[in-house]
C-alpha cells in the first residue's frame, strides 16, 4: 500500500465507481456492506480486473495481486483502501 490516505468515504465512492466503470447501472449503495461484490455484479476474472486496476489509479494505493483476496466485499475493500 502507498502513503496515501484514503478515508472511509472517499473509499466507499473509489469502489463504487470502479465498480460502475464495469456496470454502469449498478446500485452499489443498495448492496449490504458484506455481499461478495463479484457474485453480486456477475464480475469474472478480466471483470475484475478491470475493477482492481480502475480502483488502483483512482484511489492512488497500490494493489498487488496478493491483496486480491482482501477486495470482497465493500467492508473489505474499505478497510484495505483505509488501511484498516
Amino acid at each position: 500500500m502507498s502513503d496515501r490516505t484514503v478515508t472511509e468515504a472517499e473509499a466507499r465512492t473509489l469502489v463504487a465507481e470502479s465498480i460502475r466503470r464495469i456496470v454502469p447501472d449498478a446500485d452499489v449503495g443498495a448492496v449490504p456492506d458484506d455481499t461478495p461484490l463479484r457474485a453480486e455484479f456477475e464480475l469474472d476474472s478480466l471483470d475484475f480486473l478491470t475493477f482492481v486496476e480502475t480502483l488502483a489509479q483512482r484511489s492512488g494505493v497500490e494493489i498487488t495481486e496478493d491483496d486480491y483476496g482482501r477486495l470482497v466485499t465493500m467492508h473489505t475493500c474499505v478497510g484495505f483502501l483505509t488501511g484498516g
